[in-house]
């Protein structure tokens, strides 16, 4: 997998989502809302190859690619100026955070996915700019929740969809950008 060019848009993308000028630095937040990046886990280890079924794990691990996409997603976030960055407490998840959490000198903190309605408020009160990295059926939840745009079901392939709400008084915005492509 190689970056693509929503790697260099993305802080800009941040910013414009966020109604912030776009010569303010990557690092800029506002007091007034929290603006979270919202992803699912990448390729777990028991993906079924093409034509396969697949046997499931109850807590597998990422697979090689999904390590890579992990790795290629914190370059793309690397200057987005994430503050926090939260994960579910399974290992394909944590993962997946891992690599976004030590570029930027951060812990993964745990958030329960059963519970996306108290977290969604939680963050919009956090402020910043935060990442959470969930799964196909609680990402869309979390994006709906924080008051963005009705998100379609994440297919069982699909690992690419990086959803960007912006949550502050009065104001939220959604927007869906693709990020490291499969090669």
């Amino acid at each position: 997998m190689t970056p693509n060019r929503t790697r260099s848009a993305l802080p800009l993308l941040v910013l414009l989502a966020a109604g912030m000028p776009a010569a303010a630095p990557a690092s800029a937040q506002s007091s007034d809302g929290t603006v979270v990046i919202a992803v699912r886990h990448a390729e777990r280890a028991d993906d079924p190859a093409p034509g396969e079924q697949m046997v499931a794990q109850s807590d597998p691990t990422l697979s090689a690619v999904g390590d890579e996409r992990a790795r290629c997603l914190a370059r793309t976030l690397e200057h987005a100026g994430i503050t926090r960055v939260f994960s579910t407490g399974y290992r394909r998840t944590m993962e997946t955070a891992a690599p976004v959490a030590e570029l930027l000198g951060l812990t993964v903190e745990e958030y329960d996915p059963r519970a996306l309605g108290g977290f969604a408020e939680e963050l919009r009160g956090m402020g910043g700019v935060v990442l959470v990295v969930g799964h196909s059926n609680t990402t869309p939840g979390l994006v709906e929740a924080l008051g963005g745009d009705p998100v379609s079901p994440i297919g069982e392939s699909e690992y690419e969809r990086l959803y960007t709400v912006v949550a502050a008084p009065g104001v939220t915005r959604s927007t869906l950008t693709r990020f490291c492509p499969a090669a």
